[in-house]
């Protein structure tokens, strides 16, 4: 599979949008719009987006390119969305682009009650105000409902303000109920913070 390493996650669910220059992922997109438009996303744990020598993590997301659009220059723009989580089993070698043996690593599909959502999402508002509030975000995220677990899961985790290493923890969770868990836990401490920098308490009923 083609392989594109960010800096940052992309949840399954979310939409990715990319300005790509280098000439290595220039002619990874070229291989993908001929083939069936689909790339893997990882996180680069130590190094940089450009330039190659990054390490790698070994879970991603499968991405699906929806628009595509080549500038006279040879730059592209693209704008792709998460499918599936993937696992790297075996990496190979960066020429012409970063490519992986990869394999689907399907959720846990353990049932999660829609109450148990609503909870974290009110968190996830709650969280997302105070960052409007303090200016680190222009406009608050609405979070539309979802029925199914995994899909209400990854949408949450991709509405919040957590860095891109909370966000990697949240997407090698097993399955929508853990990652519920863990992301409650970073949220309200990321709700802390936030308060914190406001001079208030955190505390206080949902905001809308």
């Amino acid at each position: 599979m083609p392989m594109f390493p960010l800096g940052s996650v992309l949840v399954p669910g979310l939409l990715l949008p990319l300005h790509v220059f280098e000439p290595r992922y220039r002619a990874l997109v070229h291989d993908v719009l001929a083939a069936d438009g689909r790339f893997g996303v990882t996180l680069i744990e130590r190094g940089s987006e450009v330039g190659g020598g990054d390490e790698r993590t070994a879970v991603g997301t499968a991405a699906q390119i929806v628009q595509a659009e080549e500038s006279p220059d040879g730059r592209w723009g693209i704008l792709a969305v998460g499918e599936e989580r993937i696992r790297v089993l075996r990496w190979l070698d960066d020429d012409p682009y970063p490519r992986a043996v990869a394999e689907p690593w399907p959720e846990d599909p353990a049932p999660v009650p829609a109450e148990r959502i609503e909870v974290v999402a009110a968190l996830v508002r709650r969280a997302l105000a105070l960052h409007v509030e303090l200016g680190d975000l222009r406009a608050g995220i609405d979070l539309e409902p979802v029925d199914d677990p995994v899909a209400a899961s990854h949408q949450l985790c991709g509405a919040t303000a957590l860095g891109p290493a909370d966000r990697y923890r949240l997407l090698c969770c097993p399955g929508p109920a853990e990652r519920l868990d863990l992301l409650e836990t970073l949220v309200a401490e990321d709700l802390d913070l936030s308060a914190f920098r406001l001079g208030g308490p955190a505390d206080g009923p949902p905001l809308a």
